[in-house]
């Protein structure tokens, strides 16, 4: 048994059900579901639940914030529903932007925590070899490389398998386009004068050295290895030659020949004419960006930082992540990405602040984790757990990170591989040839900064919500939140409950109320946490963190949920005076039970004092208890 499988539950049932999911997906942070009809979702139970962090619509997906312990919560949510990668035949139709988005994460989402390692590896690699510890000659060294440039170099073929399985098409297929584009006589070819000019610069490089059936291939100078987009554009073409195969041959050839057609259809094809085509649309891509840092570094850097953490938040940062990876597989390094690397760092020392400033220690409990999380580059926690929800802080550290990439920009750093995130990353800004850290020194510099600047304003603007209105509370009665009777009665003092383990306080301080009506109302704003199955009990969580239990009558469990109707669910948001259960008095008084009612709040260590006001007859609404 998963010990998520509780969570599962609840994510299930607020997302409409199992019949309302049409595919589920997860990344870092995130379960990412595709449903057939979002307005069955409960997002504020969601965003209430915890283990939940915030719920995100965009691009198509229905996104559930969970943080770092997401792998083990996908497992237990595909599980219990039953669920797989591949949709069902009922999907939501999409603008052109959702879906391009929503292509590009699906097939770089399964790939991340691989990439990251590498992109780690091959960063503590120029480090070791900076400080003298390995060279790049050394055997240890070369085998540690192809452990880290491994992946990357064949790239092209995991793309193929991912690809093939976002566009629904056989794999394996997708693998072999991918391998014939990275086979090493064909890569061979890769060599020779450039042709192609835009904007001064070099936008394609080709050689005429080989034909097919007399046409001459066009291979990039750098080949296909590393690449991204012609085997993404190879498998999007592919998977439609697939479908028709499929259609017209003979099913008892099919297994061989679907392939082996579509293999000699598609591979010449990507080299003729897909390959080109994409190989420079790349380059014309990667030619933009340069003309945008050649225009003014500091203010690409600025907007690039300033945006970073807005395009998460909606998951548009994957439009940018691919074309990242493409002019590194070019070029051998790429500055596109580089001035957002100080956005984590601002991020966090916002949280970190506000760790410092909060009175609320459900906030600093949210806010600890998500700080650490941060500082390795994983920023989604801290993002909706903590800053965007208060606004400003999120604010404050856009402004830090805008500062950060202005500097970052100004400096023209360069990253030399792509997937450490947070500290993991800065390695990757050493120049493993030259041995050269100028552009690791301006980042750490304009982290530092960046860091500073957010983590200072913060101390000095950043006040709780809640403060003044605590404040106030506290200097007219002490007291820092109250509760009102749940039922309409005489409330009596504990120790006259009719059960020694209530009247000893042993379950925790409160009241007894002897009710006159059937009726069980909240006694504060917050979230059912647990509903008995007998019915005869609900626990309640405060919005500030008490715990509440209402258990009408002494031992009622007996009754098996007879004479008992809740109207609520575990999970379930509620507002003071929202009715949570009816129960029939005088049929419970009748079959010998005492109805007299525990309000007990059960994490009573946390608290210093709780006063109660017994000895009068009350109606819903009143305050019975008052904790400081």
């Amino acid at each position: 048994m998963n010990k998520y499988d509780d969570l599962a539950k609840t994510i299930i049932e607020n997302v409409g059900g199992e019949e309302n999911v049409n595919s589920l997906t997860h990344c870092i942070t995130r379960l990412r579901f595709k449903l057939k009809d979002e307005s069955k979702a409960n997002d504020e139970v969601l965003k209430s639940t915890e283990g939940v962090v915030t719920v995100m619509k965009s691009a198509g997906q229905y996104q559930v914030v969970i943080g770092n312990k997401v792998p083990e919560v996908y497992e237990a949510v595909a599980a219990i529903g039953g669920f797989k990668t591949a949709s069902n035949e009922t999907t939501q139709k999409m603008g052109i932007g959702a879906t391009i988005i929503d292509a590009i994460s699906g097939i770089f989402q399964p790939i991340l925590g691989v990439f990251s390692a590498v992109g780690i590896l091959k960063g503590i690699l120029a480090l070791l070899v900076f400080v003298g510890v390995l060279t790049n000659e050394s055997p240890t060294y070369q085998l540690l490389y192809a452990i880290a440039d491994g992946f990357f170099y064949f790239l092209p073929i995991v793309l193929g398998y991912t690809a093939s399985e976002k566009f629904k098409g056989n794999k394996f297929i997708g693998m072999a386009i991918a391998a014939a584009l990275c086979y090493p006589a064909m890569t061979a070819l890769a060599t020779a004068e450039p042709i192609g000019v835009l904007f001064g610069g070099t936008i394609f490089e080709t050689a005429y050295q080989s034909t097919f059936l007399g046409i001459p291939l066009i291979i990039p100078m750098s080949g296909y290895p590393s690449s991204v987009i012609p085997i993404i554009g190879a498998v999007l073409v592919s998977v439609q030659i697939e479908k028709f195969w499929k259609k017209v041959l003979p099913e008892v050839i099919k297994t061989f020949f679907v392939p082996l057609l579509t293999l000699l259809i598609i591979v010449p094809l990507t080299y003729l004419v897909i390959g080109p085509i994409m190989s420079i649309l790349s380059s014309l891509i990667s030619a933009l960006f340069g003309v945008l840092f050649d225009f003014s570094g500091i203010l690409a850097g600025v907007f690039l930082g300033a945006l970073w953490q807005i395009l998460v938040i909606f998951g548009l940062h994957w439009a940018i992540i691919p074309i990242a990876i493409m002019e590194l597989g070019m070029n051998g390094s790429t500055m596109i990405l580089s001035p957002i690397f100080a956005a984590s760092f601002a991020q966090s020392a916002v949280v970190l602040g506000i760790i410092i400033k909060t009175k609320d220690k459900k906030l600093k409990d949210i806010a600890l984790p998500a700080f650490i999380s941060g500082i390795f580059g994983v920023t989604e926690a801290a993002i909706y757990g903590v800053t965007l929800p208060k606004k400003k802080p999120f604010v404050v550290s856009c402004i830090g990170a805008a500062i950060g990439g202005g500097i970052i920009g100004f400096s023209g750093a360069e990253q030399n591989n792509i997937g450490g995130l947070g500290v993991f990353g800065l390695p990757s800004f050493i120049e493993g040839n030259t041995k050269s850290i100028s552009g690791l020194l301006w980042v750490v510099a304009a982290t530092v900064i960046a860091s500073v600047i957010s983590f200072v304003i913060t101390m000095a603007t950043y006040k709780d919500e809640n403060e003044d209105k605590i404040v106030e509370a506290v200097k007219e009665d002490g007291k820092e939140e109250v509760f009102v009777s749940p039922i309409k009665g005489k409330v009596l003092d504990i120790r006259e409950i009719p059960d020694d383990a209530f009247a000893s306080g042993a379950l925790g301080q409160g009241v007894g109320i002897n009710p006159s009506e059937g009726k069980v109302y909240a006694p504060c704003d917050g979230k059912v946490s647990m509903v008995f199955n007998t019915k005869h009990a609900i626990g309640l969580e405060s919005n500030k963190g008490a715990e509440v239990l209402i258990h009408v009558g002494i031992n009622t469990v007996n009754l098996d949920g007879l004479y008992f109707d809740v109207k609520v669910k575990e999970g379930a948001i509620i507002r003071k005076g929202d009715l949570l259960m009816e129960f029939d008095l005088e049929a419970i008084k009748n079959a010998g039970y005492s109805v007299v009612t525990p309000v007990l709040i059960t994490n009573t260590d946390d608290y210093q004092n709780i006063e109660s006001n017994t000895g009068t007859k009350v109606v819903m609404g009143e305050t019975i208890i008052a904790i400081a």
